[in-house]
């Protein structure tokens, strides 16, 4: 061999050195890494599931215990990321309008938006819905507003129309969208998190005027829920053993053990017997509303 230099020779039963684990490294680790960040991404993202469990209760690993339990400092841009993505994907594809409580001349103006941006303009809400335009600055409790909040929907005040007429372009949705449930809604739905009664059941007891019983039920289905045709017994064990939490409902309040809802019409004068015991809780349409509303489970009366 050149120089006379012994070959060198490796011990068949001496190990390949192990790929890096830098993590600044770009070895043969690097895409589990990228997975595995990803994966903590969306896992921190969620509260917990129809057990009230979270994805830390989930895992035996203390190293995914701590990455999960720490303070995501990049939480908001994340979000906003994420956001922004699925709006775009929203806005790629076809933009179906729906006008609620618009005047004569609004639903004109409506109608001239969709020729020109070659959407389609839908006169009952149906699934494929994705902007819902309001007369005004404040959400109203129509059915075609309710069903765009609780189906993730743009919900946009009619100023949204006419900036776009007047640009003649699809201007952006930010700034003339509702706040509050609406909103809280559509980054709800953005964020593949669960629907608003998702984990929740409902009986409707009584006759109901201010808004019919089909129309409830409507809304029921639209976010998530379930409905009984059967008045539940507080004091059933069979009732008592469903082990599901509502989602959505405050993680520090007994209401998130609460699966079953007794909703009568409080506009009436008759009022039911109070029922408040272990999953089964009676509430007024009223406050159902409230809850579609502000997309929220709101907490009731004691």
């Amino acid at each position: 061999m050149p120089g006379n230099r012994p070959p060198k020779v490796r011990s068949g039963n001496e190990p390949h050195p192990a790929p890096s684990m830098d993590p600044g490294g770009r070895g043969a680790w690097a895409h589990s890494r990228a997975a595995l960040a990803g994966l903590e991404k969306l896992l921190r993202c969620s509260r917990c599931n129809i057990f009230g469990l979270r994805p830390v209760d989930y895992t035996d690993s203390e190293n995914m215990k701590s990455l999960l339990l720490l303070p995501d400092k990049d939480e908001s841009s994340s979000t906003s990321h994420c956001s922004a993505v699925n709006t775009g994907q929203r806005r790629d594809g076809p933009l179906v309008l729906i006008g609620s409580g618009l005047s004569s001349e609004q639903q004109k103006m409506l109608s001239e938006l969709a020729t020109m941006l070659k959407a389609k303009k839908c006169a009952e809400f149906d699934s494929a819905v994705t902007h819902v335009i309001v007369p005004g600055d404040t959400v109203q409790s129509t059915l075609k507003c309710m069903l765009g909040i609780l189906s993730g929907c743009w919900i946009l005040k009619f100023e949204w129309v006419k900036a776009c007429l007047q640009r003649k372009k699809c201007e952006q949705e930010e700034k003339y969208e509702i706040r509050e449930g609406p909103r809280r809604s559509r980054l709800n739905r953005e964020q593949l998190l669960p629907k608003l009664f998702d984990g929740c059941y409902f009986y409707f007891g009584g006759t109901f005027k201010h808004h019919p019983k089909d129309n409830l039920i409507k809304l029921v289905t639209a976010a998530g829920g379930q409905i009984l045709s059967r008045k539940p017994k507080p004091d059933s064990d069979v009732t008592q053993s469903i082990n599901t939490v509502a989602y959505h409902a405050k993680p520090d309040s007994d209401q998130r053990f609460c699966t079953q809802y007794i909703i009568y019409e409080d506009l009436c004068n008759h009022r039911p017997e109070r029922v408040r015991q272990g999953k089964v809780w009676m509430a007024p349409s009223s406050w159902f509303i409230d809850c579609v509303m502000s997309f929220e489970l709101l907490p009731l009366d004691s």
